[in-house]
């Protein structure tokens, strides 16, 4: 019987860390890793060339985001995902909410923009300029907005579990893909803003970014306890687990639904703490620079100040 949704007969072992964390690459994520990875570190090999500096904290999210993918991509995670409701949860969560938060606090367009070269003598548009033209555009205005991106990020739960949408896209291993590369781009562009990291089209406020962090997290947690109360399994591709397997459909189906409750708690705290971290430093630059202003400038706010004052004690007397 074809458990799989690839059009192929799967006899999994009963699920165990160790056995189930061996090489199972998907080769479009496996590609798509070494890329990412190649790349990021063909910039920081550009700055540090040229005598620039490139923070290792950085660096480091960024590889740990990307093998996060690959984590739950490359591995028998990936096979498991196809047949067991939990797992395939298990594989949601970290690349649409983990993944995105990681690779962000990476900087990757910074780094680009930073590394890539500008237009030469007699060209207008070099591969730097292009990039900023791209992330100015009207298509990323309106890609990064919350009234886009919040609606976004709830629909990919429930208009994709809650419709035959998702049975659709497990049928093929082609529509798997695109399932898996849509939750990361989802949760790209839900944290990008929100995060601030790198530049864009949309940079709120502190206050307005934590708002829209907690605006998408309720319908997060709906969605898990959803699946936690139904009564029967919500997903035709998950109904007949192998008998290999030894799971119920039902009670896998409520382990997932646990899994994405208690996940939506884990991103907020994360990004929380970042946005925190990024709070206090830019406060920390604005007094940098209104002290170094003071300096250049003899403290003439401070003169004026107390002339003001003077001349209000003049008129008193």
């Amino acid at each position: 019987m074809d458990h799989s949704g690839h059009g192929m007969t799967m006899d999994l072992p009963p699920f165990t860390l160790g056995r189930g964390l061996t090489w199972s690459a998907d080769p479009f994520f496996l590609v798509a890793c070494l890329l990412g990875l190649g790349l990021y570190g063909w910039g920081v090999v550009r700055l540090r060339r040229r005598g620039d500096a490139w923070s290792a904290g950085r660096t480091i999210a960024f590889v740990v985001g990307v093998l996060t993918v690959a984590l739950v991509m490359c591995t028998r995670l990936n096979d498991y995902g196809m047949v067991m409701f939990s797992v395939h949860m298990v594989q949601h969560m970290i690349i649409s909410m983990l993944s995105p938060i990681l690779i962000l606090l990476g900087a990757p367009v910074t780094l680009a923009l930073r590394a890539l070269p500008p237009a030469g003598r007699g060209r207008r548009k070099g591969p730097r300029e292009l990039l900023l033209m791209f992330l100015h555009s009207r298509y990323m205005r309106i890609i990064t907005h919350p009234a886009f991106t919040i609606p976004l990020f709830i629909a990919s739960l429930y208009a994709l579990y809650f419709t035959p949408i998702f049975d659709f896209l497990m049928g093929s291993k082609t529509g798997h893909i695109a399932m898996m590369v849509h939750f990361l781009a989802v949760g790209v562009v839900f944290f990008w803003p929100i995060m601030g990291v790198d530049p864009g089209p949309n940079r709120p406020g502190y206050l307005m970014r934590m708002l829209e962090l907690f605006a998408g997290m309720p319908f997060h947690a709906f969605f898990g306890i959803a699946l936690m109360m139904a009564s029967e399994p919500l997903v035709a591709t998950y109904k007949n687990p192998p008998a290999s397997l030894g799971i119920d459909a039902l009670a896998d189906q409520n382990a997932a639904g646990g899994i994405a409750w208690a996940f939506s708690e884990i991103p907020s705290v994360l990004v929380l703490i970042a946005l925190l971290f990024q709070w206090y430093g830019s406060e920390q630059r604005q007094a940098k620079r209104q002290d170094r202003a003071a300096d250049r400038d003899g403290d003439k706010e401070l003169e004026a100040y107390n002339a003001y004052l003077a001349s209000l004690n003049a008129r008193g007397n």
